[in-house]
């Protein structure tokens, strides 16, 4: 049974396997976005532009739980799956379980960290005094649900490692829709406002956990014990090795978040839109293309284990097959989302409740169209990141990780605004995503012509 889990990966035809892994990772990944979307969904329609202001700035501590999660998670899954490729069952078990220890340690830390700090992180994180209110309300209560949060998706990647990704998906299913279900009966039930969006939130996360808890200790491929919790640098060097590429483009998304919810009050108070219109739709707006990267990073990770195990086995072959499959749906996929967000942006925001004035839709079909104009490329930087950190180079994968968000989108964050105004931040948008793509390009095939090379050799 061990052995047949373990050579699935080599043996499976490579479209089959995608499908196996990729399906459930978007689904589970389209979960966890879900999260934070019906909670603005709920809070636009009883809240209003206020109460979605408010979780745009409580976003950044939601990418932090993301970070860590990606972090360990992806970081000990891609450990866990070049080692068993390798044959080294001795040291597969000890990845997953630095893993786990770690998710806990970091998890509790950080929920500790947003409720001693709440009040200043709040204030950089871009808080007006107007909304200030609204997110202290809502994360003193979700910053509960980090540790469960952290431990679902951080431990979820571990769950698809041991060729369970259906359980992942059905984990963080019932989470949402708890979350969905309570979130209508604590917002209208019981007219509990942001209090009750952020109930429904951490009630949600906390069966999710558990699920996953439950399933990591009955791990299938191999034995977990005790011995194996036991945190050691020789393991968590390699697994945060690994996990560092996701984990610093999540870090550069927050860094970037804040900068950008900074920017839109600064500037938007300069302009006819006012501080509070720029940062609640451009929040809804960065949740909805949430969704998009759900699916593009959903393939990514569907990718990670079958690239893994076989860059580890050497079957050039099959990690070629799997990386060029996995571009192509991410091109069909980011095509789609390319159609949807130029031709029906005022539909997509209207879903967020009415704003409080005309003004409220033209800086969000502008922002839609302008911000999100390359989505069409948006699926490369992801999938090659994910790519190089599968098969071992992390240090690519890190690179790839910092092009948009840190080497390109922050300096024109910072340029572009003080020749155009407001107009300059939508404008950052499609420069950043542009030039990130055509690096992930040329990486890629550099990659691809480096395998082959191999594949060559191996043959002569």
């Amino acid at each position: 049974m061990k052995q047949e889990q373990q050579n699935i990966l080599g043996t499976v035809p490579v479209k089959d396997l995608l499908v196996k892994f990729a399906v459930p990772s978007i689904i589970a990944m389209l979960v966890s976005a879900l999260y934070n979307i019906v909670d603005q969904l709920f809070i636009g329609q009883s809240v209003g532009t206020l109460g979605n202001a408010a979780t745009n700035v409580a976003f950044p501590l939601s990418t932090s739980c993301v970070a860590i999660s990606l972090l360990l998670g992806i970081g000990g899954a891609s450990a866990f799956n070049l080692a068993m490729g390798e044959g080294d069952k001795e040291k597969a078990p000890h990845y997953i379980g630095n893993a786990i220890t770690c998710l806990l340690v970091l998890s509790m830390l950080l929920m500790l960290v947003s409720e001693i700090f709440l009040t200043p992180m709040l204030k950089l994180f871009g808080a007006t005094t107007n909304v200030l209110k609204y997110a202290k309300t809502y994360v003193s209560i979700t910053a509960i649900g980090f540790p469960f949060l952290i431990l679902a998706t951080g431990g979820g990647h571990l769950v698809r490692a041991d060729g369970s990704p259906r359980f992942m998906m059905v984990s963080n299913l019932v989470g949402a829709i708890i979350n969905t279900v309570l979130d209508a009966v604590f917002i209208f039930g019981f007219n509990m406002g942001m209090r009750g969006a952020a109930l429904a939130t951490i009630i949600g996360q906390i069966c999710s956990g558990i699920l996953v808890i439950a399933y990591l200790t009955h791990y299938k491929t191999v034995k977990l014990t005790m011995i194996h919790l036991i945190p050691k640098w020789e393991y968590i060097g390699k697994v945060i090795a690994l996990g560092a590429s996701p984990f610093f483009n999540q870090i550069a998304m927050m860094i970037v978040q804040v900068l950008m919810n900074q920017s839109l009050t600064y500037y938007g108070a300069q302009s006819v839109y006012g501080e509070d219109i720029p940062l609640a739709c451009a929040g809804i707006i960065n949740k909805v293309s949430m969704v998009f990267f759900s699916i593009i990073i959903g393939i990514s990770q569907g990718m990670q284990p079958i690239a893994s195990f076989n860059y580890g086995a050497k079957n050039w072959e099959r990690v070629r097959n799997v990386y060029k499959l996995a571009m192509r749906s991410g091109f069909v996929i980011s095509i789609f989302a390319f159609v949807l967000f130029q031709t029906m942006p005022r539909q997509i925001i209207s879903l967020f409740g009415k704003g409080d004035s005309e003004m409220y839709y033209q800086f969000a079909i502008l922002y839609f169209r302008i911000f999100l104009f390359f989505t069409f490329v948006n699926c490369v930087q992801p999938i090659v990141a994910n790519f190089f950190t599968a098969i071992g180079k992390p240090k690519k994968g890190i690179f790839l990780s910092l092009t948009r968000q840190i080497i390109f989108f922050l300096p024109c964050l910072l340029i572009l605004p003080q020749f155009l105004g407001i107009d300059g931040i939508m404008y950052t948008g499609p420069v950043a995503d542009c030039v990130a793509a055509v690096i992930g390009i040329v990486m890629g095939v550099q990659e691809m012509r480096r395998l082959k090379g191999y594949m060559a050799k191996e043959e002569s």
